[in-house]
C-alpha cells in the first residue's frame, strides 16, 4: 500500500458549499421540543425572542442539505480546510495494524471547531439588525469562538463562564476581552438567575445550565440582544458537519474509509460534526462503520442518564428537549474537561443513540491525560482535555486491533489545542489530579429533577 502523506488538504475550491443535515435521514424522528410553561410543542414565533429567523428555520428543517451563504463560505477561508492527518509515530508506538486519522480543528483563530458555528450564527443575526450577542461557555472554547465571530460582523459579546473555568483558566478569558467580549464568571449577581444560585451556595462553581440561564435571561431582557449557543441544538450540529465533509473529500483522495469514527461529547457537536455525514452512509446504504462518543466518567450523560423530556438549562428558560440527562439540577465536579460538563446532550445524538445507531463510552480524567501526553510526545500536538477524550479511546481501539490483528481504519476529531490548559497538565503531572465517579444513588437522586411530562 503507497504511504499516505502526513497531512491531507483540500483546495479553496473543493470546500463543502451545503451543511449535512442528518434529520433527514433519521429512521426514527425528533420528538418536539416543548414550552418551559406550557409544557405543550414550541412554535418558531416562541424561540424569535432569542434567535433569528434562519436559525430557527434550520433548528427544524428536514432538507438534507443546506447551503452555506457565501459570506460565510469566504470568512471559512480564513481557516478552512483544516487538515486530515494519519498518525504514523502514534501507530509505531503503539505497534498496532490499524492506521489512524485525526481531522485536525486547533488551525482556528479560536483554536477549536467552534468557530464552525460562530461565524453563521453571528451572520444571520447581523441580518436580521441584532447589535449584541449574550452566551455562556464552560473551558472558554465556545465564548472564545463566538468572541471572535461577533467582531467579525461588528456585533457587541457577553459570555458568562462557568465560574469554575474562569478560576482554572484565566487566559482563555484573556482572550475573549482581546476581542472585544465582555466576560462575567456564572454564576453572577447581574441576573435573577445568578443571584438565585448564589443564594443557595454562595461559593457555587456554577455549570454550563446555571451559565445557560443567565445568558437566556439576558437576552430576553433586552431587545437589541439574542442568545447564540455553542452545542447541543440541531443548528449548530448542522453547522458542524462541515468537519465530517470535508473528512470524507479527503479521505477520498488517499482511497479510505474509517470503520471507526471517534468524538469527544459534551453537548454532541464535537462528536456530531465528524460522525454525522459518515453515518449518513451507515443509515442510507448500510455501511458499517461504529461511531463511538466519549465523555467524562463524571458527567456521564449518555451512559448513565435517562432519555426523557428536560430543560436545558438549570432555572428551566430554555426549551424542554427529548435527549439523555442528568437532570437540570446537576452540577458535575470542577474537571478540567470544562466543555464537556454539560448534564443533557443533543437530542439528535441521544435520538442516535437510543435507536442503537451510535455507541457511547465514559473514560476518568487520569487515562485521559495519559493518553494526551502519549499523543502529545509522538505527534508533536498537545491537544485539549476535551480532545484528549476522543484520543483515549483511539488508542484503545487501536490496542484492540493489535491484539485481534485487524487493520481498522479509525478516525478522531482533534477539535483543539490545549496550550490554555497547561494549568490541567500541570495537575496531572504533579499527581494532583483526581479522577471522580458518582454512584448511582447520586445520580438517582439528580434525575429526580426531571419534569413529568404526559
Amino acid at each position: 500500500m503507497r504511504r499516505v502523506p502526513y497531512r491531507i488538504y483540500l483546495s479553496e475550491n473543493e470546500l463543502p458549499t451545503m451543511w449535512y443535515n442528518i434529520q433527514a435521514d433519521m429512521p426514527n424522528p425528533l420528538k418536539p421540543p416543548l414550552h418551559p410553561v406550557t409544557k405543550k410543542p414550541i412554535r418558531p414565533e416562541d424561540l424569535s425572542p432569542i434567535f433569528p429567523k434562519a436559525l430557527i428555520e434550520q433548528e427544524v428543517s428536514r432538507e438534507r442539505y443546506i447551503e452555506i451563504p457565501d459570506e460565510v463560505q469566504e470568512l471559512y477561508k480564513l481557516f478552512r480546510p483544516s487538515p486530515l492527518c494519519r498518525a504514523y509515530r502514534l501507530e509505531k508506538q503503539l505497534d498496532t495494524p490499524a492506521r489512524i486519522y485525526y481531522k485536525y480543528e486547533g488551525v482556528t483563530p479560536s483554536g477549536s471547531h467552534k468557530l464552525n458555528t460562530a461565524i453563521p450564527q453571528a451572520y444571520y443575526n447581523k441580518l436580521e439588525g441584532i447589535k449584541r450577542l449574550a452566551t455562556e461557555t464552560g473551558a472558554g472554547q465556545w465564548g472564545s469562538a463566538l468572541s471572535i465571530a461577533a467582531k467579525m460582523f461588528g456585533l457587541e459579546c457577553t459570555v458568562y463562564m462557568v465560574k469554575v473555568s474562569y478560576q482554572q483558566k484565566p487566559y482563555r478569558k484573556l482572550l475573549m476581552e482581546s476581542y472585544g467580549a465582555t466576560v462575567i464568571p456564572s454564576p453572577s449577581p447581574y441576573t435573577e438567575a445568578g443571584r438565585k444560585i448564589l443564594e443557595q451556595n454562595p461559593n457555587s462553581l456554577g455549570s454550563l445550565g446555571i451559565a445557560i440561564s443567565e445568558a437566556v435571561e439576558d437576552a430576553v431582557s433586552n431587545d437589541n440582544t439574542n442568545y447564540a449557543l455553542g452545542s447541543v441544538l440541531n443548528h449548530v450540529i448542522l453547522h458542524q458537519t462541515i468537519i465530517g465533509l470535508e473528512a470524507k473529500l479527503q479521505m477520498e483522495k488517499i482511497d479510505e474509509y474509517p470503520d471507526i469514527i471517534i468524538g469527544c461529547c459534551g453537548g454532541g457537536s464535537n462528536f456530531a460534526g465528524i460522525s454525522f455525514p459518515f453515518l449518513m452512509d451507515k443509515i442510507r446504504d448500510g455501511k458499517n462503520i461504529r461511531a463511538i462518543a466519549v465523555e467524562p466518567a463524571a458527567c456521564p450523560t449518555l451512559t448513565k442518564g435517562r432519555f426523557a423530556y428536560d430543560y436545558g438549562d438549570t432555572a428551566k428558560m430554555t426549551p424542554i428537549i427529548m435527549m439523555y440527562t442528568l437532570g437540570h439540577d446537576f452540577v458535575p465536579p470542577a474537571i478540567h474537561a470544562g466543555g464537556l460538563r454539560y448534564h443533557g446532550d443533543s437530542p439528535l445524538v441521544s435520538q442516535l443513540y437510543h435507536d442503537g445507531l451510535i455507541e457511547a463510552r465514559a473514560v476518568h480524567q487520569k487515562e485521559v491525560f495519559e493518553s494526551a501526553l502519549l499523543f502529545a510526545r509522538t505527534e508533536g500536538l498537545l491537544p485539549a482535555p476535551e480532545s484528549a477524550h476522543a484520543i483515549k479511546v483511539a488508542i484503545d481501539e487501536a490496542i484492540r486491533c493489535r491484539e485481534a490483528g485487524e487493520s481498522k481504519v479509525i478516525l478522531f476529531n482533534l477539535s483543539g489545542h490545549g496550550y490554555f490548559d497547561l494549568g490541567a497538565y500541570e495537575s496531572y503531572l504533579s499527581n494532583t489530579l483526581q479522577d471522580v465517579e458518582y454512584s448511582d444513588e447520586i445520580l438517582e437522586e439528580s434525575l429526580k429533577s426531571i419534569p413529568e411530562i404526559e
